[in-house]
């Protein structure tokens, strides 16, 4: 919750001013949890964009697979919508909410820019917000009109 403050700071003093600059992502936790959120592309964007993930080895040592989650969020934290799963046996095309992953590797979500009514967003500084068996990395992404 503290790094998410720090986020919240940082956008606030103007930390996403310029939206064609390249930022280094914004990371919730440091450590390495054995997956990691890459920048979407492209960034910004109007109105669709594709999230890139990778899945680690080590999350699959115990036999299970792990559940993934993306959520977009506004600036307010508060949840807009979910993009859809890519490239993925019985998940292609559904919500990326609680989806089991059969390996690693790199996997990537689309995201058409509406919220969950299916309006398009407003132009502004989004979170995606990744979750792996409840872990969490979180990245800004821009939307510009």
């Amino acid at each position: 919750m503290r790094r998410v403050l720090g986020v919240l700071l940082l956008l606030a003093s103007g930390g996403a001013a310029d939206a064609s600059a390249q930022e280094p992502p914004v990371r919730e936790n440091e450590r390495n949890p054995g997956f990691r959120l890459e920048q979407n592309y492209p960034n910004p964007f109007n109105p669709e964009t594709r999230i890139p993930f990778v899945l680690e080895e080590r999350l699959f040592e115990d036999g299970e697979p792990p559940t993934v989650s993306i959520r977009i969020l506004n600036i307010l934290l508060q949840y807009v919508d979910s993009p859809v799963a890519l490239s993925i046996p019985d998940g292609e095309g559904l919500p990326l909410l609680q989806v089991e992953y059969p390996a690693p590797g790199r996997y990537e979500a689309y995201w058409d820019g509406r919220d969950r009514n299916g309006n398009l967003v407003a132009s502004g500084v989004y979170l995606v917000q990744l979750i792996v068996d409840g872990e969490t990395d979180i990245i800004k992404m821009y939307v510009t009109k």
